[in-house]
């Protein structure tokens, strides 16, 4: 089955036969969490870096942002019996789609949710063991459950986003 997630969503699954889906990763990030020992996947696809912006709206709607996004998945992929020494963390996105040149990003949202996202991680002992993050093109992230392949779409062509685990 596919599941799909939507900007400012999150999805998991135990079932070797989903494949986990988000498209249009523009400045948003999409970031996948898999156990191959529990083989229980899950992705998030967040559009801002920090939450403080807009408490109100982080408090609807958590996955919207990098900093109170990213905990929820990675605590969602523990309660479904994942183990944090055994995740494998992959992530794409972070783009400028909206300029040919860093001069013409402004607010520069995509370099502002990478750089959130590695600061988050790198206080709770994370890694990510792959990413395709920055540029000016917008991705499709998949994984797929049962063998926690990403597979990446970005200008028409696939490709998998492999790490130094798998």
């Amino acid at each position: 089955m596919t599941i799909t997630v939507g900007v400012a969503d999150m999805k998991h699954s135990s079932s070797p036969e989903d494949v986990i889906i988000t498209h249009a990763l523009g400045s948003c990030l999409g970031i996948t969490v898999w156990d191959p020992v529990a083989r229980i996947g899950g992705m998030l696809h967040v559009m801002l870096p920090c939450s403080r912006i807009d408490p109100e709206k982080a408090a609807e709607r958590p996955f919207m942002f990098v900093d109170t996004g990213v905990p929820l998945l990675f605590k969602e992929a523990y309660r479904l019996g994942a183990e944090k020494s055994r995740l494998i963390v992959r992530v794409a996105g972070g783009a400028a789609v909206h300029g040919k040149s860093d001069e013409e990003d402004l607010f520069k949202i995509g370099k502002r949710n990478v750089a959130m996202l590695r600061k988050l991680l790198w206080k709770n002992g994370v890694l990510v063991d792959a990413e395709d993050v920055g540029g000016h093109c917008s991705r499709t992230m998949s994984l797929e459950v049962g063998t926690g392949r990403v597979i990446l779409r970005v200008d028409g062509r696939e490709r998998e986003l492999a790490g130094k685990v798998g």
